[in-house]
């Protein structure tokens, strides 16, 4: 978080935060917890927690580029895709690191004195191998 945090404070970026429309609190009541990846309510999960704020963001701001971190070495989907592809709906996806190896990641990390995200879990995608749908959906 301190490289995010010196990084926004540097470049003076303009941050605009978009989270799910219902509370984790009630999500959990509604539908028992997260539910897992067989579960049928994991689609919807996945979609509110996810899906749907990231449209929002899209719909609000409007975007002619999306940068992200994805990396061909994450999943079998993500070896389809390139540096450069195009969501659904026209905006250009960058993905600067697409090219970079676990090796690559971890010595920028070193050489940077950044925390690294192994202890990150995203339950939209549980597995991870598995895509939470913003790159095969949106």
């Amino acid at each position: 978080y301190r490289f995010a945090e010196k990084l926004i404070k540097d470049l003076n970026l303009n941050i605009h935060t978009f989270i799910p429309q219902m509370s984790a609190a009630r999500r959990n009541v509604l539908m028992g917890g997260i539910p897992d990846v067989d579960d049928p309510q994991h689609d919807e999960f996945t979609r509110q927690v996810k899906l749907e704020p990231f449209q929002r963001a899209l719909a609000e701001l409007k975007p002619d580029l999306w940068l992200n971190a994805i990396r061909k070495d994450q999943t079998e989907f993500r070896q389809s895709l390139d540096i450069v592809t195009a969501s659904k709906d026209g905006i250009i996806k960058v993905a600067p690191l697409f090219n970079w190896t676990e090796a690559d990641m971890d010595a920028y990390l070193a050489e940077h004195n950044l925390p690294n995200e192994h202890d990150y879990f995203d339950p939209t995608k549980a597995l991870e191998t598995r895509e939470c749908g913003l790159h095969t959906q949106l």
